[in-house]
């Protein structure tokens, strides 16, 4: 699939910042006044951002709001409904925080359970996805949801906590790359596609088209293999070991979690612009690829 900035901007940032909201709702850091006003400001250019930036992957950007009225069929119709109501239901609990120096603990918690629906959501947008193999794996929801625990717990500062939740998230994100090789391998080929493998190795007679065009350029999108291996060093090491590490072996300053918080965000970016060009949509069959 073609890596479209717009989208890996949207899964990047309010990921991160739906995760720091999430700690937010249930107290950590307990912060109050101006300083919450602050984790709050952040929290939500994150994710208000990014799914500003998601708009501009459309078309024709003022049908946006068409998404809300699919909510009994379409994740992405449910992954609006739940944002607004996340975001919401946050700024409430923030509010009382800020200004009132009140915590509205059952409010905070239910936000942050709808932050977590929120980035559960995005996550089966492509998980449900049965024409992406490398997407539709079990594996997708879980790493989706610990990129939004892990950086929104660095964000919020809780450093051992992060620590641990990097550390699964690379374990996971290791064995996820290592399932869509093998399920890519195993997919949907012009063999099985066309039911006549038993004959022999089948082959376009002629292209269907004599140029590129938007299928090839959306559904066909390739990445060397090579390429393939120096974004995922990349992602792990940025992403997770070097932030991973920066909080276990050192004193934590501002400076050093800076340090880990823009680690982390280039490496997850890596990591989701490799999760879209990876990304095989069987359609490509019907031009050979």
């Amino acid at each position: 699939m073609h890596p479209a900035p717009s989208v890996i901007a949207f899964t990047t940032l309010s990921g991160l910042g739906f995760g720091l909201l999430f700690w937010l709702g249930l107290g950590l850091p307990p912060v109050t006044g101006w300083v919450a006003f602050v984790f709050f400001a952040l929290a939500y250019a994150l994710a208000v951002g990014g799914l500003l930036a998601s708009v501009a992957h459309l078309a024709n950007p003022k049908n946006a709001i068409k998404a809300f009225s699919q909510w009994r069929s379409s994740w992405l119709s449910r992954e609006g409904i739940a944002a607004i109501a996340a975001l919401l239901l946050m700024a409430v609990f923030a509010s009382g925080i800020i200004f009132f120096d009140v915590r509205l603990r059952v409010v905070g918690v239910l936000g942050a359970l709808l932050c977590l629906t929120t980035v559960f959501t995005t996550s089966m947008i492509y998980t449900q996805l049965k024409t992406v193999p490398r997407w539709n794996m079990w594996t997708t929801p879980p790493v989706f949801l610990l990129h939004a625990l892990a950086g929104g717990a660095l964000l919020a500062g809780q450093t051992r906590l992060a620590a641990v939740l990097l550390t699964v998230l690379g374990v996971l994100m290791v064995w996820a790359w290592i399932a869509g090789d093998e399920k890519g391998r195993a997919g949907s080929t012009m063999e099985s596609a066309t039911g006549l493998g038993r004959i022999g190795k089948v082959r376009l007679l002629e292209p269907p088209h004599s140029g590129e065009n938007y299928l090839l350029k959306e559904m066909a999108y390739q990445v060397g293999r090579k390429h393939a291996v120096k974004l995922r060093v990349i992602a792990l090491g940025l992403g997770i070991i070097l932030p991973a590490a920066l909080m276990l072996l050192l004193s934590v300053t501002h400076f050093i979690g800076f340090i880990a918080v823009l680690s982390h965000l280039v490496g997850i970016a890596a990591g989701r612009w490799l999760f879209f060009a990876e990304a095989e949509h069987v359609q490509a069959l019907y031009y050979g690829r």
